[in-house]
């Protein structure tokens, strides 16, 4: 387990937690930060022990959008993560989800802050959590910005086109709950608990068959633009193969035997 300055990982059983690690800056994203997220990313997707990952922040906020001072001047953390930059320029796009998808499932935990770049990256993730006081928002409108992060075609197709204009053009806050009323989150949990409940949901997903949630979720994603017809075929290719591995038998068979699965990814 890698991780940076500003990005913790850890392990909790089978999921890997990533927490944004910069409190005194709201977790405000630096070149540091970005770096061990894609790292982050790019490790679970390795690991076959790891079924799931959480997203997280320290402090009790969980990202205040980019730090555009830091990565703008002198204060960009460590001449190599610079290098990295620099040899992949994409590095930060797949950092936050917006050109990098990975195939475990990806769990959101958010407490306080969930602003611009927050709530660009909470857009990549699939599962969502947030504590009641928590903050929604993309203010770059306000700033004479631009939301670059993908939520100009990400949102609209995440939650209702009016609220998602609203949304990207006024740049004013939502509340969880508000945000939980146009499905943007999924769960509104009391304040400090959003962890606890987003590892409860990666325990639930833990105990499946690990090939057949990979497949569930890299169907729902491949097909969200299809027509019905091409979508339901490419479900069938998705899918079919999931009922011909040891996995699927043993889950068959557990049920019959009223056991817990144990299932290899075979």
């Amino acid at each position: 387990m890698k991780g940076t300055e500003h990005l913790t990982v850890q392990r909790e059983g089978a999921t890997l937690v990533l927490t944004l690690n910069r409190p005194d800056a709201r977790n405000a994203l630096s070149l540091a930060m970005l770096v061990g997220l894609y790292d982050g990313w790019l490790e679970a997707d390795a690991d076959d022990t790891v079924r799931s990952i959480v997203l997280t922040g320290a402090g009790g906020t969980f990202c205040a959008g980019m730090d555009l001072k830091a990565l703008a001047g002198d204060r960009m953390q460590g001449q190599h993560h610079r290098d990295r930059l620099k040899a992949d320029p994409d590095l930060h796009w797949k950092a936050m989800l917006r050109h990098h998808r990975p195939r475990k499932p990806v769990i959101a935990a958010v407490e306080g802050h969930c602003v611009a770049g927050g709530t660009e990256i909470l857009q990549g993730t699939d599962i969502r959590v947030a504590g009641e006081s928590a903050t929604f928002g993309l203010f770059e409108v306000r700033h004479g910005l631009f939301p670059i992060g993908g939520s100009t075609v990400r949102l609209q197709r995440q939650i209702p086109r009016t609220h998602a204009l609203e949304m990207l053009l006024t740049g004013r806050p939502y509340s969880a709950r508000e945000a939980a009323g146009i499905g943007l989150i999924g769960h509104v949990v009391p304040d400090g608990t959003a962890l606890a409940e987003a590892l409860e949901i990666a325990d639930r997903i833990n105990a499946c068959g690990p090939l057949a949630v990979e497949a569930v979720k890299a169907s729902v994603y491949e097909t969200a633009e299809m027509t019905e017809t091409d979508g339901l075929a490419a479900e069938l290719a998705r899918g079919r193969p999931v009922f011909d591995t040891a996995d699927a038998k043993e889950g068959t068979r557990a049920f019959a035997e009223k056991r817990p699965p144990v299932y290899k990814r075979a």
